[in-house]
């Protein structure tokens, strides 16, 4: 292996600080600012690289609109788009640059080879030991006193005056909410993905169900969960990266929001449950979420939750091509209007699905919300949640919500969730 160039060089043909006779010593004028580190063999992606190549032209396109020879992107979710490589910031940031010719993901040298390895294009590694090596490494590919496209939804304060200082951008435009639209329509082979998600979260559902039982700990049956659903996404996809697979179960007053955390409360008979499976397949978020009661409702609990389950069909039926997601959202907002029962309404009523979880990414343009006029197309993947609260104190306290994943089709809509809802099938 080649010697690292000296610092203040390019550092684009050093591989390593060491070679099979051992380290190559160096002194501090040695260390190279960025190198790149193609280690191992490239890994197996979740997409073939004909799918990244046609992202990639998708990008170019947004960047030429927009008039920018190079677009800098910074975000877990966009990175991993475009390029297959999800991070790990833990403080430290991270890029994918692109050109009209290059594409290279920049990345930490606490990561090692794992940023080409798993990326559809190019890496360099920046070190640590100099204060922005990484906008050194930006700067080399992205040039400099040019057009830049950003993500000013990610990008800080601070990291944008570093942008503007190490590649002097004639201008800067924000191509965040183009990327957006651009993820939101999903090709064949994200849906097919989506679709094994969905199947994972479904198994994880079923056996969160068979833990339930009184005197179990939220905490107990979540980890049932999440580790089936480990176990079942290892099984279909044994080339991936398993990492970020979660379960939400809460029970009684802790079913009011639907982010609340796991906690180790003891299950108690007539307790209303919810059980939240969310599986993640190489960045790819899907879920399942479900009302159950531990023993039979009341009368109050069970009428509340049928008027949340008949919104939850009213919303499915609703979700077809051409209707936008304002006029959905106020179709149901009538319906619980109608039953005095709008104001236990607790968001919006679905969301996109795709590169996106709980600490990275969200696709804001298609959300069933009142201020929301995306109009759905086939290709676009929403969830159906309808959620109703209802305080404590009052007759049918606690949380209920239905979740189904839907991929809008030509004429309608395909739902990809299976594991059954209402009272019919979940009072345990």
């Amino acid at each position: 292996m080649a010697s690292p160039p000296r610092r203040g060089q390019t550092a684009l043909n050093a591989r390593a600080s060491v070679t099979r006779e051992g380290p190559v010593p160096m002194t501090n004028q040695d260390r190279p600012q960025f190198f790149r580190f193609h280690n191992g063999e490239k890994a197996p992606l979740p997409f073939a690289l004909s799918e990244y190549e046609a992202r990639l032209m998708g990008l170019r396109a947004i960047m030429d609109a927009n008039g920018a020879a190079a677009a800098v992107l910074t975000s877990m979710h966009n990175i991993a788009y475009y390029s297959g490589f999800l991070y790990c910031a833990f403080g430290r940031p991270y890029a994918l640059v692109v050109t009209a010719s290059e594409a290279v993901v920049i990345s930490a040298g606490i990561d090692g080879g794992q940023p080409w390895r798993r990326a559809a294009c190019d890496a360099i590694t920046y070190t640590d030991w100099e204060r922005d090596n990484f906008w050194q490494a930006v700067a080399h590919v992205a040039g400099r006193d040019r057009c830049v496209g950003f993500e000013a939804d990610h990008l800080t304060l601070a990291q944008t005056d570093r942008l503007r200082a190490f590649l002097a951008p004639n201008s800067i435009v924000d191509i965040a909410p183009a990327t957006m639209r651009q993820r939101m329509v999903k090709s064949e082979a994200e849906r097919d993905l989506i679709r094994m998600g969905a199947a994972v979260a479904d198994a994880g559902g079923e056996a969160i169900r068979a833990a339930i039982a009184e005197g179990a700990r939220e905490i107990d049956v979540a980890m049932a969960g999440r580790d089936a659903m480990e176990l079942e996404i290892a099984a279909r996809v044994p080339e991936a990266e398993y990492r970020d697979t979660w379960v939400w179960f809460q029970s009684g007053p802790n079913t009011d929001g639907a982010h609340n955390p796991v906690t180790a409360r003891a299950l108690r008979k007539g307790d209303i449950l919810s059980l939240n499976t969310f599986p993640m397949i190489s960045g790819y978020y899907t879920a399942l979420e479900r009302t159950l009661f531990l023993g039979q409702p009341d009368a109050a609990s069970l009428a509340i939750w049928q008027a949340n389950v008949d919104a939850h069909e009213l919303g499915i039926s609703l979700i077809r091509p051409g209707v936008s997601c304002a006029e959905i959202t106020h179709r149901i907002n009538d319906f619980f209007a109608e039953r005095d029962l709008l104001q236990y309404r607790s968001f919006g009523y679905g969301h996109s699905f795709g590169v996106l979880s709980h600490y990275y990414g969200r696709e804001a343009g298609l959300e069933l919300r009142e201020d929301i006029d995306t109009v759905l197309e086939p290709g676009m993947v929403i969830s159906m949640e309808p959620m109703l609260t209802i305080p404590e104190g009052q007759p049918g306290a606690g949380g209920y919500r239905e979740h189904d994943i839907l991929i809008v089709t030509a004429d309608g809509t395909e739902n990809i969730t299976g594991f059954p809802y209402g009272p019919g099938h979940n009072i345990v």
